[in-house]
């Protein structure tokens, strides 16, 4: 998976290079209200009209669910691509995306020149790999490039289906960061190797945490998921979220630490409060407590000011760290407190520093760390995936190098 030709492998003079991005953006009333996916994309797209290729561009937005629907067209990003590129996007609007005008602007391009296809799941076939979508959308391009890795964890016609049917298949400059970043993180790590996980559920991240302790030298366990570790340690944790079926499984994880030699730390101290808040930024009244104790009537929402410390040191002396999921319920700025501490080492510490999309992506950009990690990534689900060691198949279906 971390030796795939590139868009520096190939020639596109002359050819048509249809080009699968992440273009599912927030709109509000028509208009963008993020542009971050549309910058990252750049890169790649500027690349391929300078090589003197026709490029056609790709992408879903939200979940039609296989029909057209006006407020998820991706007629607006179009018009700021076209601003941000300082050349024409020609839309092409087809409600069966390779429809008429796809074909006609793409029988109509000339070199350099791009267009935008309508939003790949207006097809129900598109989520469901179905043969006769990804047929229509090789008809149009002699070159396929993914650089859309939020999606790399799904087998759609849009990343996998087409790129089976082109004889050149190849990876843009976004996905290959990933690919770099996330793939040597887990797989070649300068070490001292830190990872830290957080998030409500301990259910999503399973094999996450099962991989990681193998690759990793230490382990940061926070967030909601912390409870059901403290409890498998024999803790009351009072009211806070327990997945009750993975007790087990967290003994287990303590005992292949302790086996293979790994610290794996847990909070010492808990922020609590009588309940969660509601709506989510409200004031609420907190207190901090020791992790083994509780009351029976109170829930932990963040980690607290000792434990924030010890994970801050942890950081310190590493030389790799990958950070997936928050500390707590970050959105409310009294329990963010234990994700703010932990973003802040990483910010300065000399580590390569990555973060694993989603979550805490969302939190690190909104607490003003972003341009102090070496990686962010583009990709939540995908990422976690790849955390867990999976094969991407929207990764694995571009050529080998």
């Amino acid at each position: 998976m971390l030796n795939k030709k590139s868009v520096d492998d190939i020639q596109v003079k002359g050819k048509r290079v249809l080009c699968r991005c992440d273009f599912n953006v927030p709109l509000k009333e028509g208009k963008i209200t993020d542009e971050n996916r549309l910058v990252a994309a750049l890169p790649t797209i500027k690349k391929l009209v300078a090589d003197g290729g026709r490029v056609i561009l790709c992408s879903h937005l939200g979940k039609p669910k296989g029909e057209p629907k006006p407020e998820l067209s991706l007629a607006p990003v179009a018009v700021r691509l076209s601003e941000l590129l300082g050349q024409e996007v020609k839309f092409a609007a087809d409600p069966q995306v390779v429809g008429p005008n796809a074909k006609a602007a793409v029988e109509a391009m000339k070199d350099g020149e791009v267009v935008l296809l309508e939003n790949t799941r207006y097809r129900a076939e598109e989520t469901k790999n179905g043969e006769a979508f990804s047929k229509d959308l090789a008809s149009l391009c002699d070159v396929f490039v993914n650089d859309a890795f939020g999606t790399a964890h799904r087998a759609h016609c849009s990343n996998v289906g087409v790129a089976e049917l082109v004889d050149t298949a190849v990876v843009g400059y976004l996905m290959q960061k990933e690919i770099d970043f996330l793939g040597n993180a887990v797989n070649n790590p300068e070490r001292p190797f830190v990872a830290i996980l957080g998030g409500a559920k301990v259910a999503d991240k399973l094999n996450v945490i099962s991989n990681l302790l193998e690759k990793c030298d230490t382990l940061i366990i926070g967030g909601g998921m912390a409870y059901t570790f403290l409890k498998a340690k024999g803790y009351e944790v009072g009211t806070s979220l327990v997945d009750d079926e993975k007790i087990g499984y967290c003994k287990e994880m303590m005992e292949k630490a302790e086996k293979l030699g790994k610290q794996l730390l847990l909070p010492v101290d808990t922020t609590i409060a009588a309940e969660f808040p509601s709506p989510i930024d409200a004031q609420i009244s907190v207190e901090v407590v020791s992790s083994d104790a509780i009351p029976a009537d109170k829930m932990g929402l963040d980690i607290g000011t000792k434990t924030a410390a010890l994970y801050a040191e942890a950081v310190k002396s590493a030389k790799t760290v990958v950070w997936n999921g928050p500390m707590g319920v970050f959105e409310n700025p009294i329990l963010a407190k234990g994700t703010v501490a932990v973003a802040k080492s990483l910010a300065e510490t000399d580590a390569t520093t990555i973060i694993g999309g989603g979550d805490s992506a969302a939190a690190v950009n909104q607490l003003g760390f972003g341009d102090k990690m070496t990686h962010i990534s583009t990709g939540g689900g995908a990422s976690l995936e790849f955390l867990e060691g999976k094969d991407l198949p929207g990764v694995m279906a571009a050529n080998d190098k």
